[in-house]
């Protein structure tokens, strides 16, 4: 599965929050290290409970740590090392430390403490979102009136990385073929899986147990406490929401003014998950499709061909690419086959100020033997740089994710008889996405969490967004998870991309900000275009 936060604002942001595609397709849902589960009625997922608002005596010590600020090295901003334990159920089996950065509150008027933003992934740096957009690109107002704050999640960039495949192992990784053709293919799709999960159960032995998002929730609570926030106010973007909820469902007395941007449904299996998330990608798609046709560089189809038929024409390329990889310059040599085309294709989705750019990629690929315009998209995708090196974004998804749910599939003939569901979703993107939800089998490390709801009663209102078409957070996630919180109120934008707030609709801005400034939610179901 595969969710990030892409603010168009710049592309040095879009890598930063960007997720895996076929490195970890699964997405996310959590109860572990200190959640537990409340049955409601039989039949109903369980409810994630509230821990105790008590502190525990063995954590007085970190909610009373003090924080040392320090400068960054990036103008206006400051940085300090948080801790917290490993494992909340054994305080004083050691800490984990957590990268955080703030930038104060720039301009008068009455400061309301602090906004802590996230932009998604899992896996996505906090810290670099708030330093290459939130903290110079959020609203003035906004900025005017909070000290902006990230913190790394556990196991993300700069606190604690999780560690698997060095580059060169990473590029053999994303171009395994994730649509094989037969036992062969299928068995080393399955290696290369196996491989991964072995690789980062050897380099993060420490660490992988310890990387959920229940953890990762508490542990914004004691930075909350160490910021001298009486209740955290906090912008969570993709799985961001599903990180802020986990905190409102934990410490719904703590919960101030929480945005959930891109919402996740916690309610559902890994493969329900994956298989609305299919769909969701082909809703992106079909709006690309019916845009791409309507202009002369379209590679796909021209004037008034149907979306199914440029569907069509893309999986054919797809298929010829699968049997020859076409040149992609540069100088390590690398060829641009079906799974780097398609993770570049994935990763225009997102945001629909990219399609001219995948048009033109499109074109050189498909016209001109020329895969480098895609190739760039994907290495975008998974922040590999221009020295062969990957952050550990991917390392992180994969890890929080198999801990936070089980697995989709348990076995190869599990994707396989599932294929059909699958390719109905999407015929451009089914296949693929299907076998890569297979990774979470081998994982050296069982899964902690299981598919629950968060109501999260006695929180403040709570703004859950939704895209209507949104490729990676389906628009009925955003409802369901509205209905789930005791105190949601649903703000909805029609229109495409991932995400909504700080992408142009001044409807959507103004009611958040609105909300965020003046503790004035926008009213139930308000809708924007």
């Amino acid at each position: 599965m595969h969710t990030r936060r892409t603010p168009r604002q710049t592309k040095a942001t879009a890598r930063a929050v960007a997720t895996a595609l076929t490195a970890a397709a699964l997405l996310l849902t959590a109860c572990s290290a200190g959640g537990s589960m409340t049955a409601t009625s039989e039949g109903a997922q369980p409810a994630l409970a509230p821990l105790p608002s008590s502190t525990p005596p063995a954590l007085a010590p970190y909610y009373g740590q003090k924080l040392a600020w320090r400068d960054c090295g990036v103008e206006g901003f400051q940085c300090a090392t948080l801790k917290a334990p490993l494992d909340y159920a054994k305080p004083g089996a050691g800490d984990v430390r957590l990268a955080v950065a703030r930038k104060k509150a720039t301009g008068e008027g009455r400061p309301l403490g602090s906004l802590l933003v996230n932009p998604g992934g899992p896996g996505g740096s906090a810290v670099g979102y708030l330093q290459q957009f939130a903290g110079i690109g959020y609203p003035a107002e906004v900025r005017a009136r909070y000290d902006m704050v990230s913190m790394d999640p556990r196991g993300v960039a700069r606190s604690e990385p999780v560690e698997c495949l060095d580059g060169r192992q990473m590029d053999a990784y994303t171009q395994t073929d994730v649509t094989p053709d037969d036992r062969k293919e299928t068995d080393a799709l399955v290696a290369r899986f196996k491989k991964f999960a072995e690789r980062c159960g050897a380099r993060s032995s420490r660490l992988l147990r310890h990387v959920s998002t229940v953890e990762a929730a508490r542990d914004m609570d004691i930075l909350r406490a160490v910021l001298g926030d009486r209740k955290l106010n906090y912008v969570g973007a993709s799985y961001g929401t599903f990180l802020g909820a986990t905190y409102a469902g934990l410490f719904p007395g703590r919960a101030g003014r929480l945005v959930l941007d891109g919402a996740m449904d916690p309610s559902l299996s890994a493969r329900q998950l994956n298989l609305e998330q299919t769909r969701g990608f082909e809703t992106a798609f079909q709006a690309f499709a019916k845009d791409c046709v309507r202009h002369a560089d379209c590679p796909l189809g021209g004037k008034g061909t149907p979306p199914a038929q440029v569907g069509d024409h893309l999986a054919a390329f797809f298929r010829k690419l699968d049997a020859h990889p076409v040149p992609a310059g540069g100088a390590d040599g690398r060829r641009l086959g079906e799974a780097l085309a398609t993770t570049g294709v994935i990763a225009a989705m997102y945001d629909e100020a990219a399609w001219p750019r995948l048009r033109e990629a499109l074109t050189s690929a498909m016209k001109n033997n020329d895969g480098a315009g895609l190739l760039a998209l994907s290495d975008s995708y998974y922040e590999r740089d221009g020295d062969g090196q990957y952050t550990n974004l991917m390392f992180a998804n994969a890890a929080v994710n198999c801990l936070d749910t089980p697995p989709a599939f348990d076995s190869p003939e599990q994707v396989e008889k599932d294929l059909p569901a699958f390719e109905k979703a999407s015929l451009v993107f089914g296949k693929g996405l299907a076998w890569a939800s297979l990774n979470c089998a081998y994982w050296p490390v069982r899964a902690t969490g299981e598919p629950h709801r968060i109501e999260a009663k006695g929180a403040d209102p709570i703004v859950v967004v939704g895209t209507t078409r949104d490729p990676a957070t389906p628009y009925p996630w955003a409802k369901s998870l509205a209905h789930q919180l005791s105190s949601a109120r649903l703000l909805t934008y029609a229109g495409d991309g991932h995400t909504a707030y700080g992408r142009g609709s001044a409807c959507i801005d103004s009611a958040i900000n609105a909300y965020l400034l003046e503790g004035t939610p926008p009213a139930n179901g308000k809708r924007c275009s």
